[in-house]
């Protein structure tokens, strides 16, 4: 069951929604425990605690990310725009590289086979 749920979050986008979805599916669990203890105990302490941590957690999941992200600023444009040409530039020379190597092990080959015939 514990698989199944981990493939559940993962098909969320946002890391917000997959623990909010965790935090509320164990408080609902928690909730399903705490209402018989109600019962027996004649204490509605323990579903409001419940309830009172899911909606703490979840405030906090979702404002910590907030900050996070606030924090963080992305680049620039123009700095986004230069790293992205390095990174053209980079795959230009790893391509050209790639061709040429490519090329000096056919001429390897090539000349083993020759060397073979003699």
């Amino acid at each position: 069951m514990a698989k199944r749920a981990e493939k559940n979050l993962e098909q969320y986008q946002d890391a917000r929604v997959a623990a909010t979805t965790r935090i509320w599916g164990i408080s609902v669990a928690m909730l399903a425990l705490c209402i018989p203890l109600t019962a027996i105990t004649r204490s509605s302490i323990l579903p409001l605690a419940t309830i009172t941590g899911a909606a703490v957690g979840t405030v906090a999941v979702w404002r910590s990310d907030d900050r996070k992200y606030k924090k963080n600023n992305y680049l620039p444009q123009d700095k986004m725009e230069l790293l992205e040409q390095r990174i053209a530039d980079l795959e230009t020379i790893v391509s050209s590289d790639e061709i040429d190597l490519q090329r000096k092990i056919k001429q390897i080959d090539s000349r083993d086979g020759r060397d073979r015939h003699s």
